[in-house]
């Protein structure tokens, strides 16, 4: 017999498919909602039941955006001869958090695993061949996460852009700020040094 009203555990259900939830915090979490204020909870499912709606990605740079301008993509504002190559919007916020680019952005929309299913199709490369072609871009840094996937697909890229003639860069990976080498890993050393400059 189960312990929880089959509402709850549904919600429970939804609650686990969140990163990171595991089956104790989604109880926690589904429990914590109960005690709302039912104002609260009304508010927050039409914000569930519009997110789609009301935050979509553009459909130029396809970082995500909430009106019909993004100034993510708008070459007045940017440094319209650098773009930036990133695998899921979320990297877009964490790049502009540094205040550093001040170019444009492209979101490729995954990055190569054929374990996973995800191949070159589902790149979204004729989007950024396009792009390439009616800004001039000069470089392209390519700033994915530094995993098997994300060292293959930057592989690909920069073979592709070689042919087309665009210099490519690829973010540094190494060590930390403020870190001590006795505690780096070899890889993270490793890193450091072929990315050195």
């Amino acid at each position: 017999m189960n312990r929880f009203p089959s509402e709850l555990l549904s919600l429970i259900s939804h609650l686990k498919k969140l990163p990171g939830v595991g089956r104790k915090t989604a109880e926690r979490f589904a429990f914590y909602l109960l005690d709302w204020p039912e104002d609260e909870i009304k508010k927050f499912a039409k914000q569930l039941d519009t997110l789609k709606e009301k935050i979509y990605p553009c459909g130029i740079c396809g970082c995500l955006k909430d009106s019909e301008h993004c100034s993510l993509c708008d070459a007045h504002l940017r440094d319209s001869s650098i773009l930036c190559l990133v695998s899921s919007p979320r990297d877009v916020y964490a790049i502009e958090e540094t205040r550093v680019f001040k170019g444009l952005y492209h979101v490729i929309g995954g990055l190569l695993s054929p374990l996973e299913g995800r191949s070159i199709e589902k790149l979204h490369l004729e989007k950024l061949e396009k792009r390439l072609h009616e800004l001039a871009i000069h470089e392209v840094i390519i700033a994915f996460d530094s995993t098997l996937e994300g060292d293959a697909t930057a592989l690909f890229l920069k073979q592709k852009l070689d042919k087309l003639g665009i210099k490519a860069t690829r973010l540094a990976f190494g060590l930390p700020m403020g870190s001590s080498l006795d505690f780096v890993d070899y890889g993270t050393l490793e890193k450091a040094f072929t990315g050195r400059r």
